[in-house]
């Protein structure tokens, strides 16, 4: 697991007014300073979300509770936002990482790659290449010691070094891409 508060630099990486504006907007649905699963989604306006976009809306909840109690407190918010808007792309690579990572346990198999892309293409309709073909290309290109699994450090190294996938990656999974789209309604109702 890596820190995303030290991973994404300090929270002066995003301007006072912008601070004062999530703070605000984070306080008016959250009073207690502990926002929930569902608060979350109501800060972020997704409501009626599909199973697909709802899963996927969950995943990146629990990535962004960095100490795993069950709520994000407004620091935890404005690193993640911070990263969204501001991470380097090293930085967003290992949040990618921990997104896939659906178990915890610091490998990414092949299912976590599929059910995280089939999720993200059911929300914005990407569809240049199915699930499969996506998770074949991954594996092939970046499990160096075909065990079925990625590392950290493979998944790291493996899309730095090649410009397609860092571009198929960046473009496909992309936080503020895939949140715009749930936030536009380009989403079926439940």
């Amino acid at each position: 697991m890596f820190d995303i508060m030290g991973a994404a630099g300090s929270a002066d990486d995003i301007n006072a007014m912008e601070i004062h504006h999530w703070y605000t907007k984070f306080m008016r649905e959250c009073p207690s300073g502990q926002l929930c699963l569902h608060e979350f989604k109501h800060v972020l306006d997704l409501n009626g979300l599909t199973p697909e976009a709802n899963s996927y809306v969950e995943q990146v909840f629990h990535t962004f509770d960095m100490n795993k109690d069950g709520f994000i407190d407004f620091l935890e918010f404005i690193a993640a936002i911070n990263l969204v808007i501001r991470g380097k792309i090293d930085q967003k690579l290992k949040w990618y990482f921990k997104l896939y990572d659906a178990d915890g346990n610091g490998c990414i198999d092949k299912q976590e790659l599929l059910s995280i892309f089939s999720a993200i293409q059911a929300i914005n309709g990407y569809t240049s290449m199915s699930a499969e073909e996506f998770a074949n290309i991954i594996f092939q290109k970046i499990d160096v010691n075909n065990d079925g699994e990625l590392t950290l450090e493979e998944f790291m190294n493996g899309v730095e070094s090649d410009d397609y996938l860092m571009d198929l990656i960046t473009k496909s999974f992309d936080l503020s891409n895939v949140l715009k789209v749930i936030q536009n309604g380009r989403r079926h109702s439940v």
